[in-house]
């Protein structure tokens, strides 16, 4: 009897043990640790407060079990290349734009922004309700990345200029920063243009690498300290009513996320995009007179620059259209949403 005594208690251990060791597999398995690559810094104003934001609340609701550590721009990848490091999987993840993948996928800048697009509400019924949502996956997924909008950018300044700008032919020849399809835009117009990712602007303004810049919306523009060298800043941001932040995540590891993990990522990230609008609405009037305090002039473009830009963009567009098909894909589902976006935004809203 003492000896089948022995023999259960050790059985019983042994059974125990082994339970243990498959609940601390278990949980093991159950903690994910990725590395994120920005392309904007945690120090930018609005947007690098979203994404430090974003993974504090993943890493709340997963009760830690979740942790993406944020990496400065430059720190891992360069801070417009991450879109090819996310896809080959040398980074598990990236706080970006749309836009900074111009160069590889000029097509997919429109779900980033779009020259004399929609205000934020109608972007966003396209690119969440409408056709932009199917097409955004779609196309990010022929390059095995999962992207998700993590951050809305409410409408943009038109650019910092040294010198005012009085006639069309003053544009001519000026080197400027540039995102997007508006850059190309400009260059109709006889403005050199170049991307330059958000830490590599003030000092090429400083320098004299370029004439003019765009960025941002003026919170965003005066954490750069443009104002310190460009007097003259010009409205509307013609090219960016309306932008989206985003993450993007190789599809391998976000495939081998569990949906528990999954649905708090989009989860972090969908709240992230009323709070970066709500922070960025409320920012812009201070942001503005501390501008004119500093002796900056506010200009609004007369009328005919404002024709001659939205006719370099529809060119610009009929080019694209007829040289990707692609863009021309997109083009045509965007156009057509708005279409149909228009019988109710031209009865239901106060113009």
């Amino acid at each position: 009897m003492q000896l089948n005594s022995y023999i259960k208690k050790a059985l019983l251990v042994g059974l125990a043990g082994g339970f243990m060791m498959t609940l601390g597999q278990a949980q093991a398995q159950e903690r994910v640790r990725w590395k994120l690559a920005s392309s904007y810094a945690s120090t930018l104003a609005e947007l690098g407060q979203n994404i430090v934001r974003v993974l504090d609340n993943v890493k709340t609701m997963s009760d830690g079990k979740f942790d993406i550590k944020f990496y400065e721009p430059n720190a891992l990848v360069p801070a417009l290349g991450v879109f090819d490091a996310v896809s080959v999987g040398s980074v598990d993840a990236s706080y970006t734009s749309a836009g900074f993948h111009a160069g590889k996928l000029p097509h997919v800048t429109f779900f980033g922004s779009v020259p004399f697009g929609p205000g934020v509400n109608e972007y966003l019924a396209w690119m969440v309700a409408g056709s932009g949502a199917k097409l955004y996956a779609e196309e990010y997924a022929k390059y095995n990345v999962k992207g998700m909008l993590c951050g809305i950018v409410v409408a943009e300044s038109s650019g910092w200029f040294r010198k005012e700008i009085n006639t069309l032919d003053d544009l001519k020849g000026l080197k400027m920063r540039f995102y997007g399809l508006g850059g190309k835009a400009m260059q109709k117009l006889g403005v050199s243009t170049q991307l330059l990712s958000p830490g590599d602007i003030y000092p090429a303004l400083e320098l004299g690498s370029i004439d003019a810049t765009e960025f941002s919306y003026p919170s965003l523009d005066k954490n750069l300290g443009f104002y310190q060298i460009a007097k003259h800043n010009y409205f509307p941001g013609w090219h960016q009513q309306a932008s989206t932040l985003e993450i993007i995540v190789n599809m391998d590891k976000w495939n081998a996320l569990s949906p528990a993990n999954q649905k708090i990522l989009e989860i972090a990230c969908g709240e992230a995009n009323v709070w970066s609008m709500a922070q960025a609405e409320a920012a812009q009037g201070a942001a503005v007179a501390f501008h004119e305090s500093k002796g900056v002039t506010i200009h609004k473009w007369p009328p005919e620059f404002i024709e001659a830009f939205r006719q370099a963009w529809d060119e610009t567009a009929a080019e694209e259209a007829a040289k990707d098909e692609n863009f021309k894909r997109i083009y045509d589902a965007y156009t057509a949403f708005r279409a149909e976006y228009a019988k109710w935004g031209d009865v239901g809203y106060l113009k």
